[in-house]
């Protein structure tokens, strides 16, 4: 169990904190209960909350990131305890479950995608998809975790999968400092590795399968004989291929093709209420309706490409996969049969169910079993085309398959590592169920409390000018403007004593990188000596966030913070200094700070401020409930409805992560909000043309002892 901060008070907010309480993290598998062992003296006065800053040698330092709504490609964070990023986890080629029950390597994914992650309901999680949010890479000492089942999973120490008893990470910290780790007792969650391959080329075999499983399925093929006097040609030659799904049509259409038929598409039914919209192929031509005959006869052996090309086919036509249930229906024993023997070929384990037998013309099922895995495992063998048949969502996270530790391995060397951000926080790594985080709940992540910890416990990169230098002096490194303090505020209290950023700053001006800092905190004027001779070589700008002008409000919201006067104060000196100064309205919530808006922004184009910007209040995991704890203590009578007025903003939920309205929200009040920006911005001025950083200037930095030339 983590070592926690406690608060020991009887339920009243602490003085000089944000957070009302230390609610348990998401991965934690335990809780804590206050009791009352009667030692406790309400009279007392409860001693002051101390922070703890922990000095951690980083392995790397510069995160770098795709997101398409974010204006920056790479950033520094020199502390963990405001906001922090994820860990670099895993490798390159490990597969990830995409939304169409196929796999990608972890590597080859990009922002945008869409993939499996889990949602936790009732007593279970259930799989859900989700999108990627953001892709990472980093080089870092790797380990190999070795399953039961074979299943392996290359990663770093830092990385976590969800076990039987949460979450929990590869292997000790670096540090030696005790956190939950895996070890050879532990059960990880999730089916396992799936041993077919994903995509094989559609080899000729292959597609004369798909067709026949395709057309035997749903097709319609036949030559109709007239003899009618004065017609030397009365036979009639049919093909017809009517579908609901098109990908299954185009899919055939295009096979026939490359077997030299050609075929028109035509309108079949038109969508109505009760009816679905229906496509369909034709031909009429007798070469054509021969040549459909010879692709679809009965092989003498289901050779593997040609069973796996029908079972593709028949799935398409005839298939179904719900609630977990996959089966093939038909009522010709010679399609049951041919099924059957084609998944047998392959090592599926199916059998097959018959419906009303007494029936005339009973239907035939051919049921595969196995669970998830083999769900799975049959739609990377076979690779049906529709898409909505392959479609695992919202069933629970359970599997036959044995997936105990057997082995943690240390490898000794450094690898190229990568991880994602997901709408869920998690996703799926080689049949298992791996962990990423953000912001707030990011303390979760260490084990430790979003609430109190994350404003008690910081973590301090003290080599992080030894990194950055490091990097930075890389063959392979490219400029582009680093952000600093995104994630974690840079000008911390501690940042007064251990001097961090300062020298993340020395590196970053000495190479004459392009950086932009962000801030809550007037300590930024201690390093005006530094930023303002950069901005001049326009190399720098800098974000101060201003959420409100109450002092009351102010002390409640951010109490450790500096003064909303104090920050304006920040603006005009770091505006004097000619450093770009742009103020962060953020964040936005409605009914308590909104009404600030317009007079924030006047304050700080009087200041000197020359751009603005403002990000609506966010509700990811942990920070919506610790959010709703600080609206009853504080504000009780306006709880409710400021709640009411966030969910109307976000879709009906807390929290919506959907790239492009993440950080302003949809909604009639929300595009209100907007409005009142804009017009506030064009009526002062603010965000008028600015002239892009700089990175022609850039320098990499120079190794050891070696002098320059000039």
């Amino acid at each position: 169990m983590a070592l926690k901060t406690t608060r020991g008070d009887r339920g009243a907010p602490t003085k000089g904190r944000g957070a009302p309480s230390n609610l348990e993290g998401r991965y934690e598998s335990w809780q804590r209960q206050a009791v009352d062992d009667g030692w406790a003296r309400d009279a007392e006065p409860l001693p002051p909350l101390k922070t703890h800053v922990t000095h951690e040698r980083a392995k790397s330092i510069i995160a770098r990131n795709n997101s398409p709504d974010i204006g920056f490609d790479q950033s520094i964070n020199p502390y963990h305890g405001c906001e922090h990023g994820c860990v670099y986890c895993l490798d390159g080629e490990t597969p990830i479950l995409m939304g169409d029950g196929g796999v990608k390597p972890l590597g080859e994914l990009r922002v945008g995608d869409e993939i499996y992650g889990t949602r936790h309901r009732g007593h279970y999680r259930y799989y859900v998809k989700t999108r990627v949010l953001a892709h990472w890479q980093t080089r870092k000492p790797a380990y190999r975790v070795r399953l039961a089942d074979g299943t392996e999973l290359l990663g770093s120490a830092d990385h976590r999968f969800l076990t039987e008893r949460g979450w929990k990470f590869v292997a000790l910290a670096a540090s030696g400092e005790q956190r939950p780790h895996l070890t050879l007792n532990n059960t990880l969650m999730g089916f396992g590795a799936i041993s077919s391959p994903q995509r094989r080329p559609y080899t000729r075999e292959y597609r004369r399968g798909y067709l026949c499983g395709l057309v035997r399925g749903d097709g319609h093929l036949g030559v109709y004989r007239y003899d009618r006097a004065g017609r030397a040609n009365g036979d009639q030659y049919r093909f017809r291929l009517a579908m609901t799904d098109s990908a299954a049509l185009d899919r055939g259409a295009r096979f026939l093709a490359e077997f030299g038929v050609g075929t028109d598409r035509f309108l079949f039914q038109t969508e109505k209420p009760n009816r679905k919209r229906i496509e369909a192929i034709r031909t009429s031509a007798r070469t054509s309706i021969a040549a459909i005959q010879g692709l679809i006869e009965w092989p003498e052996r289901y050779e593997a490409d040609w069973a796996r090309g029908f079972v593709a086919g028949i799935f398409d036509a005839e298939g179904s996969f719900d609630s977990g249930v996959m089966r093939i229906a038909n009522t010709d024993l010679r399609m049951i049969e041919a099924t059957r023997s084609s998944l047998g070929r392959l090592g599926f384990d199916a059998v097959v169910d018959t419906s009303k037998r007494g029936a005339r013309n009973p239907v035939h099922y051919v049921r595969v079993r196995g669970g998830l895995r083999e769900h799975l495992r049959f739609f990377h063998c076979f690779d049906p085309s529709i898409a909505r048949k392959r479609d695992i969502a919202d069933q629970a996270v359970k599997s036959r398959a044995d997936l105990s530790v057997v082995a943690i391995e240390h490898l000794g060397d450094e690898r190229d590592l990568f991880d994602i951000t997901t709408g869920t926080g998690d996703f799926v790594a080689n049949g298992v169920i791996s962990h990423n985080c953000y912001a707030r709940p990011s303390h979760a992540y260490l084990g430790l409390s979003p609430g109190l910890d994350f404003e008690t416990r910081i973590f301090a990169k003290v080599n992080a000018a030894e990194l950055l230098r490091k990097e930075l002096a890389a063959p392979g490194y490219r400029c582009s403007p680093i952000a600093i303090g995104v994630n974690t505020d840079a000008y911390q209290p501690a940042e007064r004593e251990l001097g961090i950023t300062r020298s993340v700053i020395e590196v970053l001006t000495e190479c004459e990188h392009p950086f932009t800092l962000i801030t809550k905190n007037s300590l930024i004027e201690r390093d005006i000596d530094l930023v303002a001779p950069a901005a001049a070589k326009r190399l720098t700008g800098a974000a101060v966030s201003i959420t409100n002008l109450d002092p009351e409000l102010a002390r409640k919201l951010e109490p450790r913070a500096a003064a909303p006067y104090r920050r304006l104060e920040t603006v005009k000196r770091l505006a004097d200094a000619g450093i770009p100064v742009t103020v962060m309205v953020a964040p936005v919530i409605p009914f308590i700070t909104d009404r600030h808006i317009e007079e924030i922004l006047e304050r700080a184009k009087e200041a000197g401020a020359s751009g603005a910007w403002y990000v609506l209040l966010r509700l990811p995991y942990e920070v919506a409930p610790l959010f709703k704890e600080w609206l009853a203590t504080h504000f009780p009578l306006k709880a409710e409805h400021v709640m009411s007025l966030i969910r109307q903003m976000r879709e009906g939920k807390d929290n919506d992560s959907t790239f492009g309205v993440r950080q302003r929200g949809t909604g009639s009040f929300a595009d209100l909000i907007e409005k009142r920006f804009e017009i506030a911005c064009e009526r002062l001025g603010l965000n008028g043309e600015r002239e892009p950083l700089d990175t022609t200037r850039f320098r990499p930095p120079r190794r050891g002892s070696q002098l320059e030339l000039f």
